[in-house]
């Protein structure tokens, strides 16, 4: 496979040549190592595809982790506390986790909810998420997950890897792809998400 188009964000991929340059060298020969022919494994139910060979969304992703994995790659988890308290977020995301719960019970918040999300691939202060799932789930990696990394301290950068519309095109109905997440991205302007990110459009 390979990387036929990328959108740098905030400086993304200019931090990676900078400052993590062998990582960087990493995420592109793993995708450069993988054979698309290989995923071509699921065959079509549906009206207008009806029998022909797709691209299977999971094998790819059972791949990428193998692959990532070997590299070092691994999984994180970012825990904190939820507050609908606006007042008290600047304060709040601040402290460490273990202190959360004890600051918001002093500001009269009985039950304080923890919480946590997890990113698959974390190197290195550098996160990748592997998607060939559906559009919601790209949407919340790009402006709810990476972003959540970044203000927490554990990330820098954050890198979402996507089946270009070539690739999507043979794939199930309903799977997100680079050009349409990256004109999402650029409807929000320049500066929104808040954080730096590499959009990278794969296709065999």
């Amino acid at each position: 496979m390979k990387i036929a188009q990328k959108y740098s964000h905030l400086n993304g991929e200019e931090y990676l040549i900078v400052r993590r340059k062998e990582l960087y060298k990493e995420i592109t020969e793993t995708i450069e190592s993988m054979d698309a022919d290989n995923f071509l494994t699921k065959e079509s139910k549906e009206k207008t595809m009806s029998g022909k060979m797709l691209y299977s969304p999971r094998e790819p992703n059972e791949v990428f982790k193998e692959k990532f994995h070997q590299l070092g790659w691994s999984e994180s988890r970012y825990h904190y506390y939820i507050t609908t308290e606006q007042k008290l977020l600047p304060e709040l995301l601040a402290l460490p986790y273990e202190q959360q719960k004890d600051f918001l019970i002093s500001k009269g918040i009985k039950e304080p909810i923890a919480s946590y999300k997890q990113t698959d691939f974390v190197k290195d202060q550098i996160a990748v998420e592997v998607q060939f799932g559906k559009y919601a789930f790209v949407a919340f990696d790009l402006f709810v997950k990476h972003l959540l990394f970044y203000s927490g301290g554990i990330i820098n950068l954050g890198i979402e890897i996507l089946p270009t519309k070539k690739m999507q095109s043979q794939m199930s109905s309903g799977i997100a792809y680079y050009e349409g997440e990256v004109y999402n991205v650029l409807r929000h302007g320049r500066i929104n998400p808040p954080v730096p990110l590499l959009i990278l459009g794969i296709e065999p």
